[in-house]
């Protein structure tokens, strides 16, 4: 295996997480739009559901982002220990999503979520070494 320095390992890491977070607000986002899915379905079919989904630009950005974060994970893991590299990025795009909710998708992330979230910061600090 091929290992990279610790600046790359962490900008590795951190494009995982963001590709996650994108995907994550984006397909929500999406989703919010575009409704209920069943009343589209009891209304236009299965078809009328697909079509909903499939033909919303910020779905398919999600999709897109999503597959990113694939590829970059499978690029990382070839390089980076997956000791590291998994729980750090699934520690970072938790925060994210806390975060980019609270901020693109205006939910209301609670003090226990961000409690949480400095727990898993701390977490990630403890990775890092």
């Amino acid at each position: 295996m091929t290992h990279v320095g610790r600046l790359e390992t962490w900008i590795l890491i951190c494009m995982i997480a963001g590709m996650a977070i994108a995907g994550d607000v984006l397909t929500a986002g999406a989703m919010r739009r575009i409704g209920d899915l069943d009343e589209i379905r009891a209304r236009s079919g299965l078809a009328g559901a697909i079509k909903a989904v499939a033909g919303n630009g910020m779905f398919l950005l999600g999709v897109l982002a999503m597959a990113l974060n694939f590829f970059t994970l499978l690029f990382t893991v070839s390089k980076v220990d997956v000791s590291l590299a998994a729980p750090a990025s699934a520690s970072l795009t938790f925060i994210g999503n806390a975060a980019a909710a609270k901020v693109f998708l205006r939910e209301n992330v609670d003090r226990r979520r961000w409690i949480a979230v400095l727990f898993v910061f701390a977490g990630v600090m403890l990775l890092r070494r």
